[in-house]
């Protein structure tokens, strides 16, 4: 007969045994919804690239047979009267695999040796006739470019880092299985515009599947300018607003009574098409592209020679999308929608300072948001990395002394800003709405902002606001 534990030991155990099996099950579960994500995404990505491909399709120009190394030497040899030409540039970095040519290739023009752009009809409802956004620089890439600048924005100029401090490969090519969009998007009538949408390019999330035939059949580098992901949101005062009723948790949008929300982000770096980004400004795109070179400091000199290519990469902020609830309600015109645009502010986003009133006003909108979509309807906040009116944080803060030291008042707030930058205000929310007609929205029932100029340019792209919503301050 066996004798029984009497010290718990053996319940201890027991117990032990029973948590371990537990943790087993929630990373086994976790795991399991981590693949169904993924093969979800994938499934609803081949969906839509499936209809956007049963239409007729068009086909893109096979590369000439032409070696890389010819195009190097071509294009390292400019034309005697270019301005930008040189006779002893300087040597390349270092990187981890030698460039296509020692030297440096400063500009292209039209009909040069070698250059032949992958054509791109910007507007076209047809993504194989429009064609994808082409902007590397990578050896077999290079002379196919139909794009001025280069990815990632802002963040470009660390991209460029990485290569000179060798930490990058100069010819790193992206691997992105298991990348696909979180969330399916589109196609809306807008994507097949050349005036709706000008700042951003409506196939950017599905670039590299899209496009995948010309990317293995002629070794093109494409990158995707749009991804779409989901996440969980947690922000002091939305526990705060759970604790005063006006968030209820539902387990589905609100999580729990810690103010955690479920949401879909979508991550977007600009694309201007510059006919219809000079059109919005009623300028002559000539004037713009000169402009575009001579204050970035002759940056982008294709700018200049090479009036065929049509689309440029900004090294710029871009934006983010919060949507709540589901994202197809966000162009289901039977539904209401609740928007919040703001622009980045990150002394008080972020840090909290106390000289500046934006975070609470973001947090209304978010709040907003949720209950718009609680009650069945969509909410959607979309940040622009504007930081400082687009004058940066440098005047901003200059302008933040004056105003310590002087008149604390509106008015002298904004003449200090104009006589230290010049202009009031540089966010030009002309090419703001662009992300609303790439996310199919046709209508706001409730815009959270008081801003004229938002409420102006959304306006006057022949989206109605039907309530404006200013913020009470808590």
């Amino acid at each position: 007969m066996s004798s029984q534990p009497t010290n718990g030991v053996g319940s201890d155990a027991v117990l032990s045994e029973i948590l371990s099996t537990l943790k087993r099950m929630q990373v086994d579960h976790a795991s399991l919804a981590a693949n169904v994500e993924s093969l979800s995404s994938r499934v609803e990505t081949q969906s839509t690239l499936s209809a956007l491909r049963s239409q007729p399709r068009g086909s893109v120009r096979d590369s000439p047979s032409l070696d890389p190394m010819e195009l190097g030497k071509a294009a390292s040899s400019p034309s005697t009267d270019s301005p930008f030409s040189s006779s002893k540039p300087p040597p390349s970095p270092t990187a981890r695999r030698s460039s296509v040519t020692s030297r440096i290739i400063l500009t292209t023009y039209p009909g040069q040796s070698g250059i032949d752009p992958i054509p791109l009809d910007w507007g076209n409802s047809d993504p194989a006739k429009r064609g994808p956004v082409i902007v590397s620089r990578l050896q077999h890439t290079i002379r196919r470019r139909n794009a001025i600048g280069a990815h990632g924005g802002s963040y470009s100029i660390y991209n460029a880092l990485a290569v000179a401090s060798n930490n990058l490969d100069l010819e790193h090519k992206p691997d992105f299985t298991n990348t696909e969009p979180a969330a399916n998007i589109g196609p809306f009538p807008a994507w097949g515009s050349k005036s709706k949408i000008v700042a951003m390019d409506p196939y950017g999330h599905l670039a590299p599947w899209l496009y995948k035939d010309l990317m293995l059949g002629q070794n093109i580098d494409i990158r995707p300018t749009i991804a779409v992901t989901k996440a969980h949101m947690k922000i002091p005062e939305l526990e705060q607003s759970v604790q005063a009723g006006r968030l209820k948790p539902d387990g589905k949008i609100c999580i729990n009574a810690q103010g955690e929300l479920a949401v879909t982000k979508f991550a977007v770096e600009p694309v201007w098409y510059l006919p219809g980004v000079a059109d919005r400004f009623g300028i002559d795109e000539a004037s713009l592209r000169r402009a575009l070179f001579e204050y970035t400091g002759g940056s982008f000199p294709e700018l200049i020679t090479r009036p065929d290519i049509k689309i440029f990469l900004p090294p710029i902020g871009g934006l983010t999308v919060y949507c709540f609830g589901d994202p197809a309600k966000m162009s289901d015109p039977n539904v209401k929608l609740a928007l919040r645009v703001h622009d980045e502010c990150n002394g008080s986003d972020v840090f909290g300072s106390d000289i500046c009133t934006c975070r609470p006003y973001l947090i209304f909108g978010i709040e907003e948001a949720v209950k718009e979509a609680q009650n069945g309807g969509s909410g959607v906040v979309i940040y622009f990395r504007k930081e400082g009116r687009a004058l940066g944080e440098v005047t901003k803060y200059l302008v933040y002394n004056a105003r310590k030291r002087g008149l604390d008042k509106a008015s002298e707030y904004f003449q200090r800003t104009e006589n230290i930058a010049g202009v009031k205000d540089m966010r030009f929310q002309a090419l703001m709405p662009d992300i609303l007609h790439w996310l199919g929205i046709t209508k706001i029932d409730r815009m959270l902002s008081m801003s004229n100029m938002k409420h102006d340019a959304i306006v006057q792209q022949g989206i109605p606001i039907h309530e404006r919503v200013l913020s009470q301050m808590r």
